[in-house]
């Protein structure tokens, strides 16, 4: 069996930036390759061609070609031959894409096209409240619609997503996963009155509400350190530094409590995460987050969202706390009492790593994949 997966992005320093998403398939291109299958990763939009092998992965970096009119459609149709040529050479099975931008618009693919949901554009515009550019929509209903097969990281991505599009066809749901076996606990490192938040800074993230928050915790926990660790982006609301507004929003005297680590290299952010005696992940918009996945796997206490795809990955008052972003004082509460109790943050920490062990190791999720694989190219081979 040969996989292609073909993706914007994957956490490797010769291809960009990368995250969530990229990780994801990473982690699942990774354990693959331990199962006997093969695996090719076609990078796009890169900054120069190239072809190479890494942890018995192919790689093919495909350079963002510039057009004068149509380049959207003409860099895709590029990138259709391209694929084409490559599943008749490499004898490929299937390809898998995400659902992010439909980069797989107005392509003819002459294997079978799995489109996998890890948070569209139109879904997470949806979640903000914010309105999305008719392209986008267009692009990315074009290329659901052009697809083969349907899957999603969550049950309530695949719901909000067949909504907003109207699809009919069946989503399989399948989470992402994490190597349970390299995110482990270190107790030995954590540091008292430390909160930590990790991702991207951004609104859709819940980081704004962390300020007020925070101005709560502090009030009865002075001793506290914020520390944050993400890129700042420019807020899609205001034009300002999503840092600043949080730094804006909070009292003077937290002012000196909060550190950002900015961008950290992906090895540094576990060092992070276990120094933290509590993890803060209050987003307004996931699918399937691997940060959350990460922090539990690591055993960590946590205090995260209670919107939608939260109660498929978290269980309230047994692997954490789950609170809506916008209920500053209950949020703060429980944040205050993690921090004053590890006879109960450490039990809570046991069974948010069980449960990922459980449920979400890359041994019982890269199972799942495969038997879905396997099902496509079965029905292939009888028709």
């Amino acid at each position: 069996m040969h996989i292609c997966f073909l993706t914007p992005e994957y956490p490797h320093p010769d291809l960009g930036k990368s995250g969530g998403l990229g990780t994801s398939i990473k982690n699942l291109a990774t354990r693959l390759v331990k199962e006997g299958v093969k695996v090719t990763v076609v990078v796009m939009g890169q900054k120069q061609d190239a072809v190479f092998m890494e942890e018995h992965v192919t790689f093919h970096a495909i350079k963002q070609r510039e057009y004068t009119f149509l380049g959207f459609y003409r860099y895709r149709k590029f990138l259709e031959r391209y694929l084409n040529h490559l599943c008749r050479v490499e004898e490929i099975d299937l390809i898998e894409a995400p659902d992010w931008t439909g980069i797989t618009a107005f392509m003819k693919l002459q294997r079978p096209l799995v489109i996998r949901f890890n948070g569209s554009d139109a879904y997470f515009c949806k979640l903000d409240g914010r309105p999305q550019k008719k392209k986008n929509y267009l692009f990315e209903k074009w290329a659901l619609f052009g697809a083969d097969y349907l899957l999603s990281v969550s049950r309530f991505t695949a719901d909000e997503t067949r909504g907003i599009f109207g699809l009919k066809k069946e989503i399989t749901v399948i989470p992402n996963s994490i190597d349970v076996n390299r995110f482990v606990p270190q107790p030995e490192k954590e540091q008292a009155d430390r909160v930590f938040y990790f991702g991207t800074l951004i609104r859709k993230k819940g980081v704004l509400e962390l300020a007020p928050i925070y101005n709560l915790v502090h009030a009865s926990q002075p001793n506290t350190q914020f520390i944050f660790a993400g890129k700042d982006v420019v807020d899609v609301f205001t034009g300002k530094s999503t840092k600043a507004m949080i730094v804006d929003s909070v009292n003077d005297a937290v002012k000196e409590s909060i550190h950002f680590l900015e961008e950290l290299p992906y090895s540094d952010i576990q060092e992070e995460i276990a120094k933290a005696t509590v993890v803060v992940l209050p987003s307004f918009a996931e699918a399937m987050p691997m940060t959350w996945l990460e922090a539990m796997a690591m055993g960590k206490a946590l205090v995260t969202s209670d919107i939608g795809w939260a109660k498929e990955l978290m269980i309230d008052d047994e692997t954490g706390f789950t609170v809506h972003p916008k209920d500053h004082q209950t949020y703060a509460n429980k944040i205050s009492l993690l921090l004053t109790n590890k006879t109960l943050r450490d039990p809570l920490g046991r069974q948010a790593r069980k449960r990922v062990a459980d449920h979400f190791s890359s041994k019982v999720i890269t199972q799942k994949n495969i038997d879905f694989y396997k099902s496509i190219i079965n029905n292939q081979d009888k028709s």
